[in-house]
């Protein structure tokens, strides 16, 4: 694996900064490491009044934890985010398309771009839901598409994420621990907002209502509940998009309509922002063990009568495999080239593939083709001999459960570290919203940092932290005045006594 690159001090780590990079080099330099300690310590301490965490399964001790933030931002420029853009607004409209396609005709199969054993043998494709349209057609109403970068002009989809994605919150409250603790930086650099995205995903929620809802549709999130791992993030979104969080036995089913039980009587639901897996959401229809459910709401679904976001079997999306074929899934739809390409991605269930991973294990990353969380991945060069013999095993058992790609020196950007301002790896979730007015995105997404040295794992349950994102505009008025609206009155006053 090559040197990596640096997005603020380039390859050769000259610390004065790449070009257009030199202002904050200059910050990182001319900060002081006590006064840089103090801002990331009152962070922290924001985030652990405001109950940002995260639970860790299988650990008894310190289940719930606070996600790390770093200090040091990343920036991307106004012509990066530009090209970022097309290409994930390019990818989002063909997996739409690819969902459309695989739960209506299949020409996509049947022209034999994809197997179709890939697609309806999956786990994740909802046979049951086949021929089924969603209100106004749109299936994967959010994606948060993994980004990954190995140098000043090369990005790479390293993941799509089409079920429940989630980090947004994180999103949104990095930048308000920064607009309050680095203000100058706010000052220097023309920052894009990010505050517009819960009243952008509300409009997105609404937009996509049955045809026949009231003019105001009644919009709810539904969650799993306070012991899920990302329970934060739904109870933060719902309180600021303004609807109401709900668990399953808060709403019921009669005749094909959902109700929300409420004091004053039963309300209808019209839009369902399910944070809940397919496997769960209707006992009727999935799971009969599930009690997170909702009994009889894929049949208000069918009735058209509700429009669940994401529509279920948007997992098929998500499936590793399929993300390998990726590229031709936009080139079929989209009719050009994929304007942010794939990591090369060898599948393990094709002979030829598996002989090659198995000579390589120790140069790969082999993932599970439905993992999530940096769980069930081998990382050739930093595992053990046992580690490789066991996935060797694995991959001989099971070879159509994994992927394999090469490993990636994936960028860094400095990061306050226990020894100093020093590099880290990152990757990059932006946020995609496609509603029945067409496909947005917020200028800013959920930087991850590889908090150890040498690590390319960023997800939070394995060490991982995270960072604000700051999208450049390509004109500079004061970026402080536009963003002033996003400091609330409670956060700021939390955030500012432990300054």
């Amino acid at each position: 694996m090559r040197d990596a690159f640096d997005e603020v001090w380039g390859t050769a780590g000259d610390r004065r900064g790449r070009p257009g990079f030199t202002d904050l080099a200059a910050w990182i330099a001319n900060t002081p490491r006590h006064e840089l300690d103090r801002r990331q310590k009152a962070a922290e301490a924001a985030f652990r009044q405001l109950g940002i965490t995260f639970a860790v399964y299988g650990e008894e001790e310190s289940a719930e934890r606070i996600i790390p933030f770093d200090i040091v931002p990343r920036i991307f420029t106004h012509p990066e985010w530009e090209r970022l853009k097309d290409g994930l607004i390019q990818r989002v409209e063909a997996i739409n398309a690819f969902l459309a396609d695989v739960y209506g005709p299949q020409k996509i199969i049947r022209d034999g771009v994809v197997p179709p054993e890939l697609v309806l043998t999956n786990p994740q494709f909802r046979g049951a839901l086949h021929g089924q349209k969603p209100p106004h057609g749109v299936f994967a109403h959010i994606c948060g598409i993994d980004l990954v970068r190995t140098g000043p002009d090369d990005f790479f989809v390293l993941e799509d994420n089409a079920r429940t994605p989630s980090g947004v919150s994180y999103m949104l409250e990095n930048r308000e621990a920064m607009l309050r603790l680095c203000p100058e930086l706010f000052r220097m650099f023309p920052v894009c907002p990010v505050d517009r995205y819960p009243d952008q995903l509300r409009d997105t929620l609404r937009s996509v209502a049955p045809r026949g809802a009231a003019s105001e549709p009644v919009c709810v999130l539904l969650t799993p509940g306070h012991f899920n791992s990302a329970f934060y993030e739904h109870s933060f979104l719902a309180d600021s998009m303004g609807i109401e969080l709900v668990e399953a036995a808060d709403l019921e089913v009669d005749d094909d309509i959902v109700w929300m039980r409420t004091i004053d009587g039963r309300v209808r639901v019209d839009v369902i922002y399910r944070r809940i897996d397919d496997d769960y959401i209707d006992p009727l229809v999935f799971r009969p063990d599930s009690l997170l459910g909702v009994p009889g709401l894929i049949a208000a679904y069918r009735a058209g009568n509700v429009a669940l976001v994401n529509a279920p079997g948007t997992g098929i999306a998500d499936d590793k495999a399929i993300y390998s074929y990726m590229p031709e899934i936009v080139r079929y739809y989209s009719g050009g080239d994929a304007r942010l390409p794939n990591v090369e991605t060898h599948r393990c269930r094709e002979p030829e593939a598996l002989r090659y991973v198995l000579d390589h294990l120790e140069e790969l990353v082999v993932k599970l083709v439905d993992g999530s969380g940096g769980y069930g991945m081998l990382v050739g060069p930093t595992a053990s001999r046992q580690q490789i013999e066991e996935f060797r095993a694995a991959l001989i058992a099971e070879p159509h459960r994994y992927i394999a790609q090469p490993t990636l020196a994936l960028s860094t950007v400095p990061t306050l570290t226990e020894q100093g301002v020093a590099p880290r790896h990152v990757d990059f979730r932006p946020f995609v919203l496609t509603g029945a007015e067409g496909v947005h995105i917020v200028p800013g997404g959920l930087t991850r940092v590889a908090l150890r040295e040498g690590s390319l794992v960023v997800n939070s349950s394995q060490g991982g932290g995270t960072k604000d994102s700051l999208i450049l505009s390509e004109v500079g008025p004061d970026p402080i005045q536009s963003q002033s609206q996003s400091q609330s009155g409670q956060g700021q006053g939390q955030t500012q006594g432990q300054g």
